[in-house]
């Protein structure tokens, strides 16, 4: 457990440097993000410690980037022996590490191939490229004329083709004009999406699990009736598991869940294990192999440093203990959320070690319910005004995680 106490002296001295280390990154850095005001230092496990000394328990997670928590020493060790080998070619040559970790990854996720990225946009970007051009060559959409369906409510990245189908007035305000091509339906109606399909759609892009809004879950039965659809009208299954997927919600995948295979895999965030940005589309040769030399590539996608981690990852998800232990911890979790209902929160959503949670207007915004939390020393984060996220990494420990609940229940009923 976290000691948070330190001298009224130490204490004056650190927040000074505290402010001044605050003041130093919003003068120098566009302000598209408005972070707690906290400075972490150090990590370790789902532990962090601030400039000041003080300690709080990570239940963000880096949005999922960190589900096996700060400084993993199977993934630091991996990454530690491949910075003093190699660590950059460029596409433009293979290297040792490539081989091992897409034939893992691949074999991790039931596909042929995989197409290493760095960042959960640009994989986003890649599948859409994938799915237009598959439309195009296989399924003959008319050039230029491929439609893709997306839900409402839906967060994929924040590049202008991405949030061209957003419907987040903050993610799309004042950025267009915006990319053709997409279809927006109700996220959960598979009657919407079945009516939305025509000649020209090539796939339908979702999330299994809504991060971004809120850990938002789908009706059961939902992710069934999408793979229903989509293979009846040739039409491929995209599945942004970027947040939910790598152990998030118990399972190696949220489509898990469901037993929905889909026919695309778009992964990142945990692949990278907190170290380096690592991201990637799996997918079936059918699909992957439409590519050819020239047609697509990123100079950092699949470097030997990236792939030495991405490895690491995998083979921390294969025995499958990791992702029965997110089920198993999620149940503590989910129970002991359940109790504040009615208690200072409205609502509860919770799928693994991944919920949720609505908080009662009377206690403040999710904004001042995250604020009152980090004085408490525990990290997480809101989204649209009401709601925060709490994700904390898989290896937390069972009598810290119900810590951090029962600050949760003082923050919300303490009014």
């Amino acid at each position: 457990m976290a000691d948070t106490v330190t001298s009224p002296t130490a204490h004056t001295a650190q927040v000074s440097a505290t402010r001044r280390l605050i003041d130093q990154v919003e003068a120098h850095t566009a302000h598209n993000y408005h972070p707690l005001p906290v400075v972490l230092a150090a990590g370790e496990g789902a532990w962090v410690t601030d400039v000041d000394g003080r300690r709080y328990l990570d239940c963000l997670a880096g949005y999922s980037a960190l589900n096996f928590g700060h400084s993993h020493p199977q993934i630091v060790a991996a990454a530690h022996a491949q910075l003093d080998r190699l660590t950059l070619t460029s596409r433009a040559f293979y290297h040792d590490q490539m081989g091992p970790f897409v034939e893992s990854l691949a074999a991790l996720a039931g596909k042929d191939m995989v197409l290493p990225m760095n960042s959960g946009a640009e994989a986003v970007e890649t599948a859409i490229k994938v799915a237009r051009k598959r439309g195009y060559e296989v399924k003959g959409v008319p050039d230029g004329q491929a439609e893709i369906i997306v839900a409402d409510g839906n967060f994929h990245g924040r590049t202008i083709t991405i949030v061209s189908f957003s419907d987040d007035p903050d993610a799309r305000g004042g950025f267009g004009p915006f990319t053709p091509g997409f279809v927006r339906v109700p996220y959960g109606d598979a009657s919407a999406l079945e009516e939305a399909i025509t000649p020209r759609t090539v796939a339908v892009l979702l999330e299994p699990i809504q991060g971004e809004s809120g850990v938002i879950i789908p009706p059961d039965g939902y992710l069934h009736e999408v793979r229903e659809v989509t293979s009846r009208h040739d039409v491929l299954f995209v599945a942004d598991e970027i947040q939910s997927g790598l152990g998030r919600t118990g399972r190696t995948f949220a489509c898990d869940h469901s037993d929905v295979v889909p026919d695309v895999y778009v992964l990142g965030k945990a692949l990278g294990g907190g170290i380096v940005p690592v991201s990637a589309v799996v997918a079936d040769a059918e699909v992957l192999g439409v590519l050819k030399p020239g047609q697509h590539g990123s100079t950092f996608g699949g470097n030997p440093l990236a792939s030495a981690v991405g490895r690491a990852v995998v083979g921390l998800l294969e025995p499958g203990t990791l992702q029965a232990r997110g089920a198993e911890l999620g149940a503590v979790l989910e129970k002991g959320l359940l109790r504040l209902v009615g208690q200072g929160l409205v609502a509860v959503r919770v799928q693994g070690l991944w919920a949720g949670i609505d908080v009662d207007p009377q206690v403040g915004t999710g904004r001042q319910v995250c604020e009152r939390l980090l004085e408490a020393g525990v990290l997480a984060k809101d989204t649209h005004g009401s709601t925060i996220r709490l994700a904390p990494p898989l290896v937390v420990d069972e009598d810290d995680l119900r810590w951090a609940v029962d600050r949760l229940a003082k923050v919300v009923q303490d009014i």
